[in-house]
């Protein structure tokens, strides 16, 4: 503990200490800069306090002063540099508060860049983009006085029914904690007082709810837990030094994840070494009574609550103020769990330089969406889009007569995921200026689109139109999918699960009803979910997949359907074949594969798949050496050669399989990967070293071992692409692995003639 920090604790009255324990959601006023009671149609807080009532004791945290209207940065930057100087000069300690806003596609504020969703990020399998991208959001969120990001989403996709999907990154723990740690690493940056606290969500198993049902139970067991769920936080943690974490809001097995000791101290704190601080979910606090039926009350609820280890509720006061201090008299939480929660907010406050610079310049106007971040997002986007299928028809040739079909080919909306700022916040708010341009596809194709139906409802008095617009053309773009928007809003979003995995609405029939004019048709999905399209693998001429691809998304497809772009975005996620299939993703065990009786489990498009406008082969296979220690590391490398006619990019990827092990293992678990660029003609050698740690896993007795035995490997262009195959034996005695054990694989790329 900090001189600064041990002095502040010292004379802090217990009400000052719990006003550092929570946040307050109100929406600010841009004329008087007061606090409002935050109401809107799908959340009411009530509270109905001045600011001076709700700030007399200091504050712990500012929750979305950005987020909750449409609101003019400068003007909201003045307005929290003032709410800060009230806390500085106005409260008997002086301490500034903590301002936190959500980042998951972008900062989520009127103006500011709106990014491709994590399911993009996902797809593009570049670390280092998307490190770059969590950096571009850390400069805009401390130019208006945010320090906190509710982001990244680390939850392992599972079940595509579920709405969540589009906020996570893949189906793979280990992509999803290589891409998320470098979001956190951006986020951060070197230096925390220039920095924004990243917050790695939901802790843990959240994704993997009853039928994909949002907030429902999961049941999944402690090596399940260990191995998949936690592996994208451990790796955030160790390797990215993430300062925040969000606890789900689902139990397991009877626990709910806000009253997990086990979870928010004894893995997290303990066993990892995390120091930072543990926010509630949204509401999370009290849904332990309102919901769970876990405890009796708000002090109950208080008392678990921060007992588990949660430091600070968000978003308002609910259990963590008077209630907390009820739960303390009565004796069902120490006055040292209070104090300890508070060390860490106000060393996360000294951490963030706010005792010396609680304030931010604000001199003229603020510009969220500068030409480099727009430049960004389209790069992102550019290298999200997968091409999944293409019989020829892809890229398009110059003069091609096009019908631009479909209810997502002119919709901006459609281009943005839940947690953008004008799906999330500005649809509640339709007189709102818009916040950023957004060209459509159609826009960028230079067509005008044919609407054919909407993407939910039963009228389909549009598809005629549709139809003779395709038989007119010599080529159909037809682009369909979702529209994002949370509980429901939408078709796809928080909240909004669904029991069926066709395209929704009447976009199936539409599809089928282009198609069957025989005009070559291009299917265009931009989505926030895999969905099953089998039908549409089949029939179409070409297939591509754009996960919510933002604000430059309509001018990426664009370039990709002209071939100005060559495509080269992996699939994050699997394409199954239905909604009874589910949950299937690529990670699975030797008895997954039981199909049934009617219908095959292969899927549509599998896990890593995506087609390029150039051929790549592989060769020159080599594992050195042959025999490994437990504590040892093997080095493959191979050669990866462009033999088509235009410049690409190949995703090379390396999965494992542990045959034979004291427990059942997966059938191949992703171990590494590497984007590789290569000119037409051009090779590279790309190489990994395999440390024997990250072919760990949880044994019989929970505890993580390597076991000796042999480790058969695959380097392919897919999960069920492999072109070259390979083994080596690990030797030695079964070795347990302590929790400094390393969690990547390295990977060079060289070239070569």
């Amino acid at each position: 503990m900090t001189e600064v920090v041990a002095d502040l604790l010292s004379r802090m009255t217990r009400e000052e200490k719990l006003a550092q324990l929570v946040g307050y959601w109100g929406l600010l006023d841009p004329e008087t800069g007061e606090l409002g009671p935050y109401r809107t149609p799908l959340v009411s807080v009530a509270d109905d306090r001045t600011t001076d009532e709700i700030i007399r004791h200091g504050l712990g945290q500012l929750t979305r002063p950005f987020g909750g209207r449409p609101l003019d940065p400068a003007r909201g930057a003045q307005i929290v540099n003032e709410l800060q100087r009230r806390l500085v000069e106005d409260t008997r300690l002086g301490i500034p508060a903590i301002v936190h806003e959500e980042c998951l596609t972008g900062f989520m504020a009127w103006g500011a860049t709106a990014f491709p969703c994590p399911l993009a990020y996902g797809a593009t399998w570049d670390p280092s983009l998307v490190e770059r991208v969590g950096d571009a959001i850390r400069t805009q969120m401390r130019a208006v006085g945010a320090h906190q990001g509710l982001a990244p989403v680390l939850d392992v996709v599972r079940d595509p029914r579920w709405g969540r999907v589009e906020e996570c990154i893949a189906e793979d723990p280990y992509l999803v904690g290589c891409v998320g740690t470098a979001y956190v690493r951006g986020l951060q940056g070197d230096d925390l007082t220039t920095g924004v606290v990243a917050t790695t969500k939901h802790f843990a198993g959240h994704s993997f709810s009853e039928g994909g049902r949002n907030l429902a139970p999961a049941h999944v067991g402690p090596r399940e837990m260990a191995d998949v769920f936690l592996l994208p936080f451990e790796m955030a943690v160790k390797d990215g030094g993430v300062r925040s974490v969000m606890n789900a809001y689902q139990e397991n097995d009877g626990v709910p994840a806000a009253a997990s000791r086990e979870l928010l101290t004894e893995i997290l704190r303990d066993r990892w070494g995390f120091d930072g601080i543990v926010v509630s979910d949204y509401f999370s606090v009290g849904y332990l009574h309102a919901l769970h039926g876990v405890t009796a009350g708000q002090a109950e609820s208080a008392a678990a609550a921060l007992h588990a280890g949660i430091d600070v509720e968000l978003p308002s006061p609910d259990c963590y103020g008077a209630p907390l201090a009820d739960a303390i008299d009565r004796g069902l939480v120490a006055d040292a769990d209070l104090d300890r929660a508070v060390e860490r907010v106000l060393r996360m406050k000294e951490e963030l330089g706010l005792f010396e610079r609680p304030y931010v310049e604000v001199a003229g106007s603020i510009d969220l969406d500068p030409p480099e971040h727009r430049a960004l997002a389209y790069e992102v986007a550019a290298r999200s889009i997968v091409l999944l299928k293409n019989d020829g028809v892809l890229p398009l040739t110059d003069g091609a007569r096009l019908a631009v079909i479909g209810p997502n080919a002119a919709s901006g909306a459609a281009l943005l995921g839940n947690y953008s700022f004008e799906n999330h916040v500005a649809a509640h708010f339709p007189d709102a200026p818009p916040g950023v341009a957004v060209a459509t596809i159609a826009d960028a194709l230079g067509v005008a689109a044919v609407h054919g139906c909407d993407v939910t409802g039963d009228d389909g008095s549009g598809i005629d139109a549709a139809v003779a617009a395709a038989e007119a053309a010599d080529v159909a773009v037809v682009v369909v999918g979702d529209q994002a928007g949370h509980f429901g809003g939408g078709t796809s979003g928080e909240g909004t699960d669904t029991d069926d995995l066709a395209l929704p609405g009447l976009q199936p029939q539409l599809v089928e009803a282009v198609a069957g004019t025989g005009t070559p048709t291009v299917v265009v999905l931009v989505v926030g979910r895999p969905y099953a399209i089998p039908w549409i693998a089949e029939h179409a001429a070409a297939v591509v997949g754009a996960w919510f691809p933002g604000e430059e998304g309509g001018t990426a497809v664009a370039d990709v359907l002209l071939g100005r772009v060559n495509p080269s975005g992996k699939t994050p996620v699997t394409f199954g074949r239905g909604a009874g299939q589910q949950p299937f993703p690529h990670l699975h065990k030797p008895l997954s594969r039981v199909g049934y009786s009617r219908s095959s489990t292969r899927p549509v498009f599998p896990f890593g798949h995506g087609l390029s406008y150039t051929t790549f082969e592989y060769g020159n296979l080599t594992i050195e050496p042959a025999e490994v220690p437990v504590d040892g590391e093997a080095v493959v490398s191979c050669t990866v050669r462009n033999t088509g006619g235009r410049e690409g990019e190949e995703i090379v990827q390396l999965y494992v399989r542990d045959p034979v092990a004291v427990v059942t293992r997966p059938l191949q678990e992703l171990r590494g990967f590497a984007r590789v660029l290569l000119e037409p003609g051009a090779a590279a050698c790309v190489r990994f070293t395999i440390p024997a740690d990250v072919l760990s896993f949880t044994g019989l007795d929970l505890r993580r071992v390597v076991e000796p035995g042999r480790i058969d490997l695959t380097v392919g262009a897919s999960s069920e692409d492999g072109r070259l195959h390979g083994a080596f034996t690990l030797v030695g005695d079964v070795r347990e692995v302590g929790e400094r054990r390393r969690l990547t694989t390295g990977v060079a790329v060289e070239p070569r003639r």
